[in-house]
């Protein structure tokens, strides 16, 4: 989880109601496509496109309400030390994007115009495409659906985001500096970035593992293990959602490394 220094904007829900139940129809269309596949771009901003992206957080998904396939979209902020700072970050956000089909994905990442202005104004640019594995809760009343096995070997990731009660703000920041420095130095970690919708209350990170073996071991590990126990053992969360996801792209490059 991060701290960021970003407001709460009136884009802050999703852009569009969660789907009702498909048709028997609909569903064999949807299992025959793949599923929804998720989109995550990890953006630093090159010198002198700062009000551009700034811009990009307060708009949230209206600039990508024409883009095909799109059925969730949230533009995220960031905290400084990798996101994990309670300061904001004025250079690094994020863009969370959830499609119907994995050609919907691919059109977006190869061609959308909005795809084009981030990659003009980036200095750098991570682009991960994902398929969940397994999924729990919800992000403002959207869950994904999970529609893909989990691997058996290679690069996995994991997205974990929560809105917390205001009363129960203190007791969680309590407990997050360890569990984030401990994701910082785990073993087998390839990459994490902390984002965020508003400041202390709404918050994400997203995380990139060698392997499951990897990303199960942080999870049980003692400073992330005691944080999480804490959240729901206090119920300091008013929604939350805790999705993995197979990799199929990790590409464009990072806090100085390239990814491909």
């Amino acid at each position: 989880m991060t701290g960021t220094g970003l407001r709460r904007t009136a884009t802050e829900a999703a852009w569009r109601e969660p789907k009702a139940p498909p048709t028997d129809r609909a569903a064999d269309a949807e299992a025959s496509s793949g599923g929804p596949v998720a989109v995550l771009l990890l953006v630093e901003l090159a010198p002198g496109a700062l009000l551009w992206g700034w811009s990009r957080v307060a708009l949230g998904a209206l600039p990508l309400r024409q883009v095909p396939g799109l059925r969730f979209a949230k533009a995220l902020g960031s905290g400084q030390r990798g996101g994990f700072g309670l300061r904001p970050s004025l250079r690094r956000q994020g863009l969370f994007a959830l499609f119907d089909r994995e050609r919907d994905a691919d059109a977006f990442i190869a061609a959308s115009p909005v795809m084009q202005a981030y990659r003009n104004h980036a200095g750098e640019l991570c682009i991960a495409k994902l398929r969940a594995t397994a999924s729990r809760g919800s992000w403002s009343g959207q869950g994904i659906a999970v529609t893909a096995a989990p691997a058996a070997g290679g690069r996995v990731a994991s997205l974990t985001r929560a809105s917390i009660r205001p009363h129960k703000a203190w007791a969680f920041w309590r407990n997050s500096p360890p569990a984030e420095a401990a994701l910082e130095r785990a073993e087998g970690c390839l990459l994490a970035m902390g984002l965020g919708e508003a400041p202390l209350l709404r918050q994400a990170t997203f995380s990139v593992w060698e392997s499951q073996a990897a990303m199960d071991a942080y999870a049980r590990s003692g400073a992330h293990l005691a944080a999480i126990r804490a959240a729901y053992g206090q119920n300091q969360f008013s929604e939350s959602m805790f999705v993995r996801f197979a990799l199929l792209q990790l590409s464009g490059t990072w806090k100085g490394r390239t990814y491909g």
